[in-house]
């Protein structure tokens, strides 16, 4: 029902693999063409607000036969604790109707001294839904964690039950 979310879920869960044991991620854009194929783009710019800029472009504007793609950003996240490590997740499906949906992933950085964390996703955002069920959708978004299995792998061996 929720195919949007299990993208998100997917990138997401490729980006905690990516951040597990380095000092950032790169922006990276996942797709699904209308045909199935899935693609994944990095921007690796030397300014990383362009490389931001240019994804976020590329996925609002979508291309002919996208049905859906994540876009996912390495950023902070203020919650009532304080600053956090997250990333960010923007989603967008373009058929066959536009929707989109923005979630935040907190995490712990592995060069700290308690070392890598991730904690429970934050659905910051939905448009396009008439009343999202958020229980569907973080399921989906977990089904699509648990499709990448070396990303999953990960996730789940570092997830806190606390909320960051």
């Amino acid at each position: 029902m929720y195919e949007i979310a299990e993208t998100a879920g997917f990138h997401g869960a490729h980006a905690i693999w990516s951040v597990s044991d380095s000092e950032g991620l790169t922006p990276v854009l996942g797709c699904v063409e209308d045909d199935g194929t899935e693609g994944l783009e990095r921007f690796a710019f030397d300014d990383v607000a362009d490389a931001v800029r240019v994804g976020g472009e590329r996925l609002r504007e979508g291309r002919p036969g996208r049905v859906r793609a994540a876009f996912v950003v390495d950023a902070f996240l203020h919650l009532p604790r304080g600053r956090t490590d997250a990333l960010i997740i923007d989603a967008v499906e373009y058929a066959p109707r536009r929707r989109s949906i923005r979630i935040a992933v907190p995490y712990r950085p592995h060069n700290t001294a308690q070392g890598f964390a991730v904690y429970r996703p934050k659905f910051l955002e939905t448009s396009g839904f008439t009343d999202p069920d958020y229980e569907t959708l973080g399921a989906a978004f977990y089904a699509g964690v648990d499709s990448h299995e070396q990303a999953a792998a990960v996730w789940n061996a570092h997830l806190l039950d606390e909320s960051a």
